[in-house]
């Protein structure tokens, strides 16, 4: 199954739009050490051991990641986590290639996690290979506030599931972060559900919008090997992405919230700003965002361009621009001051 997704993301053309990670989540090892301490693949799923998964991944130009805990268990309860065993666990991903690691936050001493993450992030830093670590303790201690000195993407949130209440409200709560998020750490909402078949298509298209405009890991959670067209579509918005990836690295924030009206705004590079206007009520609804609540002179004469729709408008907007909404949709356009 890894080598098979592994070979989706180069045949879709994923890769080259910079999703480049293969992660192996929770369950990937037996349940005891070695007897020298060293944490052991499961035979009977990878018989030919992480490195040569790793080797795989390296020769499409991709990287693996893997998963390990904080505890003295992963959560499944099925394998070792790396609590005590940090410096020993950061050496062996290293050796086998691993190049990025989620880091649970289960069964654990009863310390708190700024105390056990910083552990591993030492440990890592020592092990010789770059690997970007991703602090999974749900936001139950504020990551967002002490992750930028630990790792490089901290969740704020408890897990995601594939429903339109999930993941709007994951989207609330890592927006209260926002100001934490920079270049180099980035807050992180859960992984993308779109594909998975719980939400409409406007509803995924308002789930990529706003996990690229707050610079969220674009982690996706369906099947690769066996997505939709509509899916594909979705995921490989190039101007979207296009946000998420922008230098400047800046999360947005609403910048104005009225009843199921909603904007998030954030600054992006070359004096452009880019806006989703949403709709999260259930009812169609003319929205409108006002430069004033951009941070943008009132009087200032902008270019639209809108995301989804991959047009320039026609016509040039002054002091605000509006649109028309279906019922838990949404409208992502960049603005460019013209004069």
């Amino acid at each position: 199954m890894v080598k098979e997704t592994a070979d989706a993301l180069v045949s879709t053309g994923l890769s080259k739009l910079g999703y480049v990670y293969v992660n192996i989540d929770d369950c990937w090892a037996e349940i005891a050490r070695d007897d020298k301490g060293n944490i052991m693949p499961k035979n009977s799923t990878f018989p030919s051991g992480i490195k040569a998964l790793a080797d795989y991944a390296h020769s499409k130009g991709l990287k693996l990641g893997i998963y390990g805990d904080a505890g003295y268990y992963t959560c499944s309860k099925t394998m070792p986590g790396s609590l005590g065993f940090e410096e020993q666990d950061a050496k062996t991903f290293a050796s086998w290639g691993i190049d990025y690691l989620k880091y649970d936050n289960c069964h654990h001493d009863g310390s708190k996690p700024i105390e056990r993450y910083p552990v591993m992030s030492k440990a890592l830093k020592k092990a010789g290979r770059p690997i970007f670590f991703s602090l999974c303790e749900w936001g139950e201690m504020h990551p967002a506030e002490w992750g930028f000195h630990v790792g490089n993407s901290w969740r704020t949130t408890c897990d995601i599931t594939d429903t339109w209440e999930s993941m709007i409200s994951r989207a609330d709560q890592n927006e209260l972060y926002a100001q934490y998020a920079r270049p180099g750490g980035w807050n992180d909402p859960d992984m993308l559900e779109i594909g998975n078949g719980g939400m409409t298509k406007d509803e995924y298209i308002v789930h990529f919008s706003l996990w690229a405009i707050s610079k969220a890991p674009l982690l996706l959670g369906c099947d690769i090997r066996n997505m939709t067209q509509e899916t594909i579509e979705i995921i490989s918005n190039k101007e979207v992405i296009a946000v998420n990836q922008d230098s400047y690295g800046i999360q947005a924030r609403k910048a104005r919230m009225h009843g199921d009206e909603e904007i998030w705004v954030a600054p992006l590079s070359s004096y452009r700003t880019v806006v989703v206007i949403l709709n999260r009520g259930s009812v169609r609804y003319s929205v409108t965002a006002f430069w004033e609540d951009m941070g943008l002179d009132p009087n200032t004469v902008v270019e639209a361009r809108e995301l989804w729709e991959h047009k320039t408008l026609k016509n040039r907007f002054v002091g605000n621009i509006t649109t028309m909404l279906n019922p838990h949709s949404c409208k992502m356009y960049v603005l460019k001051p013209i004069s």
